[in-house]
């Protein structure tokens, strides 16, 4: 089915055993900004929830992708539900990654950042971050209440990376609770989360904008 695809990812420099990586794509956002869901927004002529999976059959991993595409399966109401729901389709792996399918900018070179990262013994998940560029201001209402210093403030972006019992541990803490991404979970549930250098380039479409943004890379990188 065009919408999951098993293999292994090769071996990672510095890494003597051979993981076993399977990767949850959740392309199930109705994208109301857009008109049409996000996952069939294009690139180049290529849907994103194409560009995801074929970013993951280019480093040989298993992928699901969760969302109303050919091969996808359900989501739910939840993301978190969402990635439940592709966790149960996954394969038997030792690791997990969960992708946007609205961050269509991600590289190999990221992915393999997150899962050298992964195979560390002393994390459960590991997300990738980028620093925050702009000064932050907490309000009340139209006022400002404080400067907030960004030294230790970062933007999280995805593939994140878990240990897959640690990821099914979290999901299966508090059903009730949500979080916006997988690694608050873990967090939640008392799990340690690493980090690794995110790319600028890799930010989430969420916006129109946006899209004519990752055109323009899009454009750019094939040019090169």
């Amino acid at each position: 089915s065009e919408g999951r695809t098993t293999g292994r990812v090769s071996p990672m420099p510095g890494v003597d055993a051979k993981p076993t990586v399977g990767a949850v794509v959740v392309a199930a956002g109705r994208g109301e900004r857009f008109g049409t869901p996000k996952a069939s927004l294009e690139l180049g002529g290529t849907p994103l929830w194409r560009i995801a999976r074929d970013l993951m059959d280019s480093l040989g991993i298993e992928s699901v992708i969760v969302g109303d595409v050919p091969g996808g399966v359900p989501g739910g109401p939840r993301r978190r539900d969402s990635v439940a729901n592709g966790l149960a389709a996954l394969g038997d792996v030792e690791f997990v990654l969960v992708h946007d399918v609205a961050r269509p900018l991600a590289d190999t070179h990221l992915v393999k950042r997150v899962i050298e990262r992964l195979t560390d013994r002393d994390i459960d998940a590991v997300i990738p971050v980028v620093p925050v560029p702009d000064t932050v201001k907490r309000i009340d209402g139209d006022r400002v209440v404080e400067t907030v210093d960004r030294a230790d403030l970062v933007l999280v972006q995805t593939p994140q990376g878990f240990r897959r019992t640690a990821l099914v541990r979290a999901h299966a803490a508090d059903p009730d609770l949500d979080a916006t991404d997988d690694a608050g979970l873990v967090e939640l549930a008392g799990g340690r989360v690493g980090t690794v250098e995110g790319d600028p380039d890799n930010f989430k479409i969420t916006w129109p904008d946006d899209l004519t943004r990752a055109q323009l890379v899009w454009r750019r990188r094939n040019d090169d």
